[in-house]
């Protein structure tokens, strides 16, 4: 299992049961055999496209809620791969499968996808940069374990490129980084004994429920 720091894997911990209906959940499953439908997989990448939109934003909203600029330098390096990197993934796909950006761009938003991004965004309205960070890391860190285990256990080749984008360095570091910034924030906000912290035990429910957004977001995929 990945190491992206201390605090990412007590939260881990503490939503085993979600986080691997999670990283296991079928969807995954068919990724790395190569049975997941191709229109399946297009319905997905077009919602994650949207969804990536509002991450986009959720990020540069953690650029507002820093409080040095080690941070601010965190958040926008984040906000900046998710726009020029992992969003050109999609479109890309979808060019090739003959849906152009504009259509891309248009997509219309599903209810799982619209819960989850919400969600996303006002953990970080109402709250601090813990508060935003809690909700935020499951989907970075989610689609890092899972590119670095399929990436060794796939037997189909069918969705080799999506698989190589997140087992590769970059992203890995990517997620490396993030779990620094969790870890540096708590410790700057509550102190380094951060999970005895009267505030933990949210931050973790944070992080479960938008766990738990993440099974329904790949359960959606399965329903084109």
């Amino acid at each position: 299992m990945s190491d992206y720091g201390k605090a990412f894997a007590l939260m881990r911990d503490a939503a085993q049961g979600p986080w691997r209906d999670y990283t296991r959940h079928a969807f995954v499953e068919a990724l790395k055999d190569g049975t997941l439908p191709r229109p399946a997989f297009l319905h997905y990448l077009r919602q994650d496209y949207v969804f990536l939109i509002h991450f986009s934003r959720a990020w540069a909203l953690a650029v507002v809620k820093s409080e040095t600029h080690a941070e601010m330098l965190a958040a926008s390096r984040t906000v900046n791969g998710l726009i020029s990197e992992e969003m050109k993934l999609h479109i890309g796909i979808c060019e090739a499968e003959g849906i152009s950006q504009a259509e891309l761009f248009a997509t219309l938003e599903r209810p799982e996808n619209l819960a989850y991004t919400r969600f996303v965004l006002e953990a970080g309205y109402s709250g601090d940069l813990l508060d935003l960070l809690a909700a935020l890391v499951p989907c970075v860190m989610g689609y890092g374990e899972i590119g670095t285990r399929l990436s060794a256990e796939a037997t189909s080749t069918s969705y080799r490129g999506w698989i190589d984008t997140y087992a590769d360095e970059g992203y890995q570091n990517a997620c490396a980084a993030v779990g620094e910034l969790l870890d540096s924030a708590l410790t700057r906000r509550i102190g380094a004994d951060f999970q005895s912290s009267p505030r933990w035990d949210r931050l973790c429910r944070t992080f479960r429920t938008a766990t738990e957004l993440e099974v329904n977001f790949w359960q959606m995929g399965l329903t084109p």
